[in-house]
């Protein structure tokens, strides 16, 4: 078991993982995906999870975002214990505490782009429509896609989409947002804007970010990287010793 704390004074976590094993059965084969992983995130923080393909970073990212259920350990989110949940519970944290940034955008194509990112809006309940089409339009324009706002998924590149995606997680301005390879489909430019708005959310609304990355730059802004490997936790560093690391093993 690996141990992962930083604990600010008098802070309670918001993400909690203790000691959590997750294993895929592939026919006969059990496939360990996380192995024993204990990791504390408090409120505020800006997280990288960093590391080599299959080395379990969607795994985590998708037990705290409560889109899968570990095999084994405990997994908190905002002070609550994700097993002890019922569907409906589960589905109330998803909607009013976590964001979530999928690598595959999880979007849905008979909706336009401000429909996509409207949804979770009207899943709330709490705003009203002209209340409704601020938020969204200001997100879109943050992200670059205002004029795109009637277009639907299919008309839109991968990096559009993912853009829509970005601002569908915020647009409920949660307490948390999970990224999972948040820039992968951007250009650097593009990707730099991304990244900029999540460190504008974090710093101003105090929201916090845990986002994978293979991406240096990305790798960079974060606060802490949590690296992993074969499915545990190696360290957590800071991103100067996270290039460093990089750099020794000749990038991979």
């Amino acid at each position: 078991m690996t141990q992962l704390t930083a604990v600010p004074g008098g802070a309670k976590p918001i993400v909690s993982l203790s000691d959590v094993t997750k294993t895929y059965s592939l026919g006969k084969v059990q496939v360990p995906a996380l192995r024993g992983v204990t990791l504390e995130v408090y409120p505020g923080e800006f997280i990288s999870i960093a590391g080599p393909s299959g080395s379990g970073k969607t795994t985590a990212l998708n037990l705290i975002g409560c889109v899968d259920t570990a095999t084994a350990g405990v997994v908190m989110v905002d002070g609550q214990d994700t097993k002890l949940l019922s569907e409906r519970q589960l589905t109330n944290l998803r909607l009013h505490t976590i964001g979530f940034i999928f690598q595959s955008f999880n979007l849905v194509s008979v909706l336009s782009v401000f429909q996509n990112v409207e949804f979770p809006l009207l899943l709330q309940r709490k705003l009203n429509a002209t209340e409704r089409r601020e938020r969204v339009m200001t997100l879109l324009e943050q992200v670059g896609l205002e004029k795109h706002a009637k277009h639907r998924p299919n008309e839109l590149s991968g990096g559009q989409r993912q853009r829509v995606a970005v601002a569908r997680a915020l647009v409920t301005r949660p307490k948390l947002v999970l990224a999972d390879e948040p820039t992968a489909n951007l250009d650097s430019v593009t990707g730099q804007n991304i990244i900029d708005l999540m460190k504008e959310l974090n710093r101003k609304e105090g929201t916090t970010f845990i986002f994978s990355t293979h991406d240096a730059k990305v790798m960079n802004h974060a606060n802490a990287v949590v690296r992993l490997a074969d499915g545990k936790i190696l360290d957590r560093i800071t991103p100067a010793e996270a290039q460093q690391a990089l750099a020794s093993s000749g990038g991979h």
